[in-house]
C-alpha cells in the first residue's frame, strides 16, 4: 500500500496530484496546506512518498520535508513547484517538477519514488 503525503496549499492542485497518483497506484493520501500540518500528518500516518510545493501558507515545503525525514527517515520526495530555483534544501529529491507539470512527468517521478521507498 502506498500512502502519499501531499504538501500543497492550493486545493485544486492537490486534487490533481491525488488523482494522477491514484492512477499510478497510490492508495491513500493526506493533504497538508501548511508546514505544521504536514509534520503532524506525517507523525500520525508516516507516508511512503511525499510530494511538496516549495512555498506554502504557513511555511515552506522543504522545511516540512526536512523535519519529516529527520523523524521518519529518508522518505522519497517529489517537489512540484513554480519556483524550482527556490527549492532549498532539495538535494535529496527524487524529482523537482515545474508547474504546470504533466501527467507523464509526475508518473515517472512517482515510479522512481516508489522504487526508492524503504516502505513500498
Amino acid at each position: 500500500m502506498c500512502h502519499v503525503l501531499v504538501i500543497e496549499d492550493e486545493p485544486l492542485i492537490a486534487e490533481i496530484i491525488c488523482d494522477f497518483l491514484t492512477c499510478e497506484g497510490a492508495r491513500s493520501f493526506d493533504v497538508a496546506a501548511s508546514e505544521a500540518q504536514a509534520i503532524c500528518m506525517a507523525d500520525a500516518h508516516p507516508p511512503t512518498v511525499i510530494t511538496s510545493d516549495v512555498r506554502i501558507k504557513g511555511g515552506r515545503g522543504p522545511h516540512a520535508v526536512e523535519a519529516i525525514r529527520a523523524a521518519h527517515g529518508a522518505l522519497p520526495t517529489i517537489f512540484i513547484t513554480a519556483l524550482a530555483d527556490e527549492c532549498e534544501p532539495c538535494d535529496h529529491a527524487v524529482a523537482i517538477l515545474t508547474k504546470p507539470f504533466s501527467y507523464d512527468d509526475l508518473a515517472t517521478a512517482f515510479s522512481l519514488a516508489k522504487e526508492a521507498s524503504p516502505n513500498p
